[in-house]
């Protein structure tokens, strides 16, 4: 005898496993980095004299690449756990497979932006500003190796350090699975190479500079974000004496960045000039971890437990950038481009600057927006 069904949506809901809340933070500040990002690549943006680059040895660039490691911990690193090596490989190649081409857009998008505005109102080219003379004489010559990574102007660093980066995620996850400190044992041996001059990737074919972002030295801030989401690496809870001191390494470091001390006082800029070795930003320098994880621990536990203070539409706005950073990178970068060169046309007054400055937070937050809009494929429910 078959007997009737009836399906009661609440039953049914709850049946269902609760889906795990993200913290607020993680989305919030990587949107924030994308904002402070776009900001310091706005040429002669004065705005960039507030960034938080000014003010200590760390900026935005850990705060990017540190949540990228952690964001990447959720995507890939239960993955592995789940399907394995040879599923997560498949999948980070995926990746920077995407990474790869989004890098040759942006390159030859803002090529071209410079090749079309011509002159600038000093009788300069915008090609020289970008340093492409090179590349627009003999683009026969330099297009393999802009395809090969090894042309990679300064400007267009940041996505190649990451491909090398997510390239080592097998080999860190493995290490784990061997032996819970050997992906550290790695990252420190991986940092200290870089360190001694030992891990260098060519940047240009006609003279010997190397890449900008060392991959080998900056991993160590991606890995650390990712060993912290994973509970690999402990973190230290909230203490007095712990934020005590992250207070003190912060405000002790101000003088030895900010503009207006190493500018007016012999001391701080002497200073400053002996230990550029430990804040080198290529190589990732050590004094940029210890400030970099000092800040970091003042914020998160500044922000509450979970993140909970984080509320309010201007949150919401910034985590839904944040949650689409390539595609708000990408953006930023070529519109960065495009605001100096009105900037150029008009002056860096007040207005103008923050005129300019506003659309280009508008633009990245449509730009944020748009993109999840197409990723939740509307054309399917209709």
């Amino acid at each position: 005898m078959l007997t009737k069904t009836v399906f009661d949506p609440e039953i049914a809901a709850a049946m269902v496993p609760a889906k795990k809340v993200r913290d607020p933070r993680l989305d919030f500040f990587r949107g924030m980095g994308m904002f402070i990002i776009f900001v310091a690549h706005v040429p002669y943006d004065e705005w960039a004299l507030w960034i938080p680059a000014r003010f200590g040895f760390s900026d935005a660039t850990e705060i990017f690449v540190f949540l990228s490691g952690m964001a990447s911990s959720i995507a890939f690193g239960r993955l592995f756990d789940r399907e394995g090596l040879l599923v997560l490989t498949a999948r980070i190649v995926h990746r920077i497979w995407q990474i790869y081409w989004a890098h040759i857009c942006l390159f030859i998008a803002v090529a071209t932006l410079m090749a079309v505005a011509g002159l600038k109102p000093d009788g300069s080219t915008y090609i020289n500003s970008l340093n492409l003379d090179m590349f627009f004489q003999t683009p026969a010559t330099l297009l393999p190796h802009l395809f090969t990574l090894t042309y990679v102007a300064n400007y267009f660093d940041i996505l190649p350090m990451y491909m090398v980066i997510l390239a080592l995620m097998p080999v860190m996850l493995l290490a784990e699975r061997l032996h819970r400190a050997l992906p550290f044992v790695l990252m420190a041996v991986l940092w200290g190479f870089t360190q001694a001059g030992l891990l260098l990737l060519p940047a240009e074919p006609w003279t010997t500079r190397t890449w900008f972002f060392n991959p080998f030295g900056w991993q160590l801030v991606f890995f650390t974000g990712f060993f912290i989401m994973r509970r690999t690496l402990p973190v230290p809870g909230l203490d007095r004496r712990l934020m005590a001191v992250a207070i003190a390494i912060v405000v002790a470091t101000v003088p030895f960045a900010w503009y207006l001390v190493l500018d007016n006082v012999a001391f701080f800029n002497h200073a400053a000039a002996s230990i550029l070795a430990l804040t080198d930003k290529s190589a990732f320098g050590i004094l940029r971890y210890v400030h970099f994880l000092a800040l970091a621990y003042i914020v998160t536990h500044a922000m509450g437990p979970g993140g909970h203070r984080l509320k309010g539409r201007l949150v919401d706005v910034m985590r839904k950038v944040g949650q689409q950073s390539l595609a708000v990178f990408i953006t930023g970068m070529f519109t960065a481009q495009v605001l100096g060169i009105v900037l150029d046309r008009t002056d860096r007054s007040f207005l103008p600057t923050l005129a300019v400055n506003l659309a280009g937070f508008a633009i990245l937050t449509a730009t944020a927006y748009t993109v999840s809009w197409f990723k939740s494929a509307p054309w399917k429910s209709a």
